[in-house]
């Protein structure tokens, strides 16, 4: 199990973590923060239809430079892997790619029920947009094309998913958990049972010491990570839950408040994570040594979405409402907000001990 050791409070301030605000954010719920794999331009989707590019700096500044928008709420977002356009999700239905440099949209999916997650594949001998739906329909898109070049039937509906070639992973309803191999034409590795109880909420793959993807990172409603190899030497010891963003317990009889994992990353040359959370926190684990880095104070709001830039410099997160306590407490007069952090030295990872 981690080793834990909880921040303390400074309560009233909307920055309590004194983290850099990028400025002009959503101004509704924020879904995903995406960084550009090759600059430091940084995109975020929202349920207020839009999403918005900004130029971020090391130095914390940010200025916002472009924004598109569906015709319903924007569930998801990711990166062409050159760096100069992004793929849309939305409850609309359909899948845009965002050209950057143009600042043009054009449907490259549709779908028969809002489109949950979106993924781009770069393989060696093909390249497509993946898309994935609460139609139960995993879609796979050329975007020269109208048709999807490949459907494979989900047991449920997409929640979450992620892509690293040649590696996928796709979480439905009633925590169904598929595994994909996407050399050569895209095919069902294995469906796994799924280590945690409850309902997933993200999941993101992680790569081993030679950098190449190995295993993945599930994050649940009820406050817990598992982090599963697809082949483990040993799956007893390798593979391993363990909880986070709970309320301290500081006395005999106190009840434990529970919150979801909101958003899983993997720092790119660390090898260490960021889980944010429900409770408004984000903590830093290095798994390896299976011990908690850090843990922030809470902001005022919960943190729903978080990622780091290619180098692994800036951490980035966003704090919105998430509607896990229902309707009754939300507050309009608390504002979403994007904040960055200078991360790279808190998130090295720890010696092993022996």
């Amino acid at each position: 199990m981690f080793q834990t050791t909880l921040g303390g409070t400074m309560g009233g301030s909307h920055n309590p973590n004194k983290d850099y605000e990028v400025q002009q954010p959503p101004e509704d719920s924020i879904s995903a923060l995406k960084f550009s794999p090759n600059s430091n331009y940084l995109v975020a989707s929202s349920w207020n239809n839009n999403i918005r590019c900004w130029e971020v700096q090391e130095n914390g500044q940010s200025a916002a430079k472009a924004q598109q928008s569906h015709a319903g709420p924007v569930l998801n977002c990711c990166w062409h892997s050159d760096g100069t356009k992004v793929f849309t999700a939305s409850c609309d239905k359909t899948a845009k790619l965002w050209d950057l440099q143009s600042n043009q949209t054009i449907a490259v999916a549709q779908h028969d029920a809002p489109i949950k997650t979106v993924n781009w594949i770069q393989a060696p001998n093909y390249s497509v947009v993946v898309t994935g739906s609460w139609d139960r329909k995993l879609k796979y898109w050329d975007t020269r094309q109208p048709n999807p070049v490949l459907t494979h039937e989900l047991p449920e509906r997409c929640y979450c998913a992620d892509v690293d070639y040649p590696l996928s992973i796709v979480c439905t309803a009633n925590r169904g958990i598929i595994i994909y191999n996407l050399e050569g034409t895209p095919s069902e590795f294995k469906k796994i049972d799924s280590p945690l109880k409850y309902q997933h909420r993200c999941v993101t793959i992680f790569r081993d010491k030679q950098n190449q993807p190995t295993g993945f990172a599930l994050g649940s409603i009820e406050g817990r990570v598992a982090i599963q190899y697809i082949n483990p030497p040993d799956p007893n010891k390798d593979n391993f839950t363990f909880k986070c963003h709970r309320s301290q317990v500081t006395r005999t009889g106190q009840n434990q408040d529970i919150f979801a994992v909101n958003d899983i990353a993997f720092h790119p040359t660390h090898g260490t994570l960021s889980t944010v959370g429900s409770d408004g926190r984000y903590s830093f684990w290095d798994k390896d040594a299976r011990t908690k880095l850090k843990t922030s104070d809470p902001t005022e709001l919960p943190i729903v979405a978080c990622d780091f830039n290619f180098n692994g410099n800036l951490f980035v997160y966003a704090v919105s409402y998430d509607w896990s306590k229902g309707h009754e407490h939300y507050n309009p007069q608390k504002k979403n907000l994007i904040f960055l952090r200078s991360a790279a030295e808190e998130l090295k990872p720890r010696q092993k001990k022996r």
